[in-house]
Order: structure tokens, then sequence, then C-alpha cells
């Protein structure tokens, strides 16, 4: 067996399922989970049009650069969405959805032959993140959030000795779970230090069309362009239709970027097996041409968080996001310390059955600290009245133990 398994932690839902097992939710109450960020929105049915109007693909072996038409249709939608040009047969590669591709770039980025080979990731963070670097013989160090800046990652933590041995910085803007978007001048303070120590950028893009303000969140390669990097040197941006377009059972995506890792990436994938179905391709053009269905499911966002957000800011530290959908929330403190976000979610399930993340779980001690601490994750992806009713629960339960 691979030794590098065991350096693998938990995920968090099976922590999470360790901690609640024996525990009896209240039964007077119906369950509402705000647990995990899988998006419950209907999907569109252009999608679903497109993929029964594709069955003749099953017959076919799929080409792992996917078809012209749908890098074409990737391509297109870089250029509307951000202004960004980028060649679809050397700058574009679909994927299965972000997660095995994040995986998978570690495996092709990372050479674990040299010497402290490190690949740093913010503080909380997505924990393929950290399960790529290991697999892929890496060690990580992360960069802790900063509450005094919107929770963003503070890049300052890592130093110069561990820049130097990085060869892979993973990035997601809007964040998971702080709904942090990273502004221009991070992207420049980021390049800066890529260029001078020459490690990859994996920018992680997945909530970038859930947002709450009138300006998009900035991306990666926008970012690139703007600052005269129109070679996208070493920056792979990625991102998806599961949240943009509520297909997460799709398993569709695309990264785009320097055509170096482009190459290197596709020949891994060749050999990986990681080819998309001709079906899920044909519904991906669909989805990456339509613009409709996207500002409709940014509406019913919106709208829930518009109405979610003040209700639970009356006893939980927590404000509107950035972006994303979900709430990065303070549990209250009894002692001047930061609240206990375990005992809070447990006991938030037991009394008003109502599931949510603890921030602990999402994060790593590190800098002296576990970032997450004190917090709870809530993804606001069920109907607006299912996650009213869930926000009355929280008040209920804050207020009788406060």
């Amino acid at each position: 067996m691979n030794p590098l398994l065991q350096k693998l932690h938990p995920y968090p839902f099976e922590r999470l399922r360790e901690l609640t097992a024996g525990l009896t939710p209240n039964p007077a109450l119906r369950p509402i989970n705000l647990g995990i960020g899988e998006p419950r929105h209907p999907a569109p049915p252009l999608v679903i049009d497109a993929l029964n109007g594709a069955m003749a693909g099953l017959s076919v072996y799929p080409p792992t650069a996917g078809t012209p038409a749908l890098r074409e249709a990737c391509a297109s939608w870089l250029q509307r969405r951000y202004g960004v040009k980028v060649d679809p047969a050397t700058q574009m590669l679909p994927v299965n959805g972000t997660r095995e591709a994040l995986f998978s770039l570690a495996q092709v980025v990372v050479d674990p032959t040299q010497p402290g080979a490190t690949v740093v990731c913010p503080n909380p963070f997505y924990q393929i993140y950290e399960g790529a670097a290991l697999l892929a013989g890496a060690q990580t160090a992360f960069a802790n959030s900063d509450p005094a800046r919107n929770f963003a990652a503070d890049w300052r933590q890592i130093d110069d000795a561990t820049w130097a041995r990085t060869q892979l910085l993973y990035v997601c803007s809007p964040g998971n779970p702080t709904g942090a978007v990273m502004p221009l001048s991070e992207w420049a303070e980021l390049f800066a230090l890529s260029d001078r120590h020459g490690f990859v950028i994996a920018s992680d893009e997945c909530y970038s069309e859930i947002y709450f303000g009138d300006t998009p969140p900035l991306g990666g390669l926008e970012a690139a362009m703007k600052l005269g990097r129109t070679d996208f040197r070493n920056l792979v941006a990625l991102t998806s239709l599961s949240k943009r377009s509520n297909v997460p059972g799709l398993r569709a995506g695309f990264v785009a970027g320097d055509a170096r890792w482009m190459k290197a990436f596709l020949l891994y994938r060749t050999y990986h097996g990681g080819a998309m179905s001709p079906l899920v391709q044909q519904a991906s053009i669909a989805a990456w041409g339509d613009e409709a269905h996207v500002e409709a499911n940014r509406a019913l966002y919106r709208q829930k968080f518009a109405q979610v957000t003040p209700r639970l800011a009356e006893v939980l530290d927590v404000a509107l996001p950035d972006a994303s959908f979900y709430l990065w929330a303070g549990v209250p403190r009894h002692d001047g310390g930061p609240g206990d976000d375990v005992a809070f979610a447990l006991g938030l399930l037991a009394q008003y059955n109502v599931m949510v993340l603890p921030g602990s779980l999402l994060a790593r001690e590190a800098h002296g600290i576990n970032p997450g601490a004190g917090r709870i994750r809530l993804a606001l992806v069920a109907g607006v009245e299912e996650c009213l009713e869930a926000a009355e629960r929280i008040v209920a339960y804050t207020r009788e133990h406060a």
C-alpha cells in the first residue's frame, strides 16, 4: 500500500460524522442540513435537454483534450466573463469538475525528489489541496485567514525559506469558507513571489458566479492580463459548472492558463484517464453558452442572503461575504476567547436538528492557532424558506445559551 495514504487527514464530514455518532437530533423538527456545500437549486432544463440529445456519444471514446467545440465554448465564456483571450487548442482543457483537477494538477507540478518540496495553502481551506500535496510527496505550509482583512489569507506568514521550497500555491477566490475575493494588489504580490521562486499558482474559482455586489469577482487570468502577464506564466485557473449552473452531479469544468502546464497536464490526463464523457461535453457546451440561468441562480442566492444574514447577525458574528454561498459565522464567546464551534454545532443539531460545519474542522493549527476555531460554516444551498427556518432555529438556540 502507498505509505503516503497514511498521511491523509480524515475529511471534515467524516470527522463530523464521528462527532455526531450517538447523538439523537430533535425528532420533533425536520432536519435541515447547512453543512455540505452541495447546490440544491434545480438544474437548468437546457443542460438536461443537451444530455438527452447526446446519447449517441455513448458509443465513442471521448478525446482527453475534449472536442474543439467544447474548448471553444469555454474560451468564449472566458472572453465574455473576464475579457480574457486564450488559445483553445493550447491553453485550455476540460476536466471532470474542479475537485479532480485540483488533485491531479499537484501530481503534475510537484517534484518530490527536490528537498523540502512544499505546497502552500490558505487556512481554512478545501481539504483536496492538502491531500493532493501529500500524495504528490510534498509537505504543506499554511497562510491563516486574517479577520481584520475580511478573512483573506495572510501570505506574509509564509517566510522566504518556505517560499523558496514552494512548488505549488493553491488560492481560492472567492474563498471557501470565507467568501473573500482577492484584489488585484494581492495577485500582484503573488505573481511577484511566483516569478522569484518559480512556483505554480492554482487558482480555484468555482464560486466566481455567486456574488452580491455589482462587480463580478476578479479572476486569476483576468488579474494576469491587467498586470501584463499575457502568457499566464505559471498560472492555472480552474472553474466548474457545479455551483454556477447547479449541476454538481455533472462533474464538469475546465482549466486554463500557461500553455506549458496545459501540455504537461494533458500528458498526465491521457494516462490517468481524465477524458470527459461526450454527453457531459455537450451539456457543458450548452451551459457555458447561456447566462440567463446563471443570473436567475444568482438572484436566488441574493434573496436568501439578504434575508438570512441580518437575522443571524442578531446573535452571531457574521456579515455578507464578498461572494460564494457560505456564511462564515463566529459563535458566541463567554470567556473572551473564541467560542466553541464544535460544541455549538453539536448542541444545535441535538436541540434544533440543524446541521452546520464547525470551522475548526476546515483548518489546521498553524502559526499557533486554528483559524477556523470559534466559527461555523453555513451553506445556504436550500430554498429560501428552509434557510430562513434554519436561521430562526439558530437564533433561538443561541439566545437560549447566551
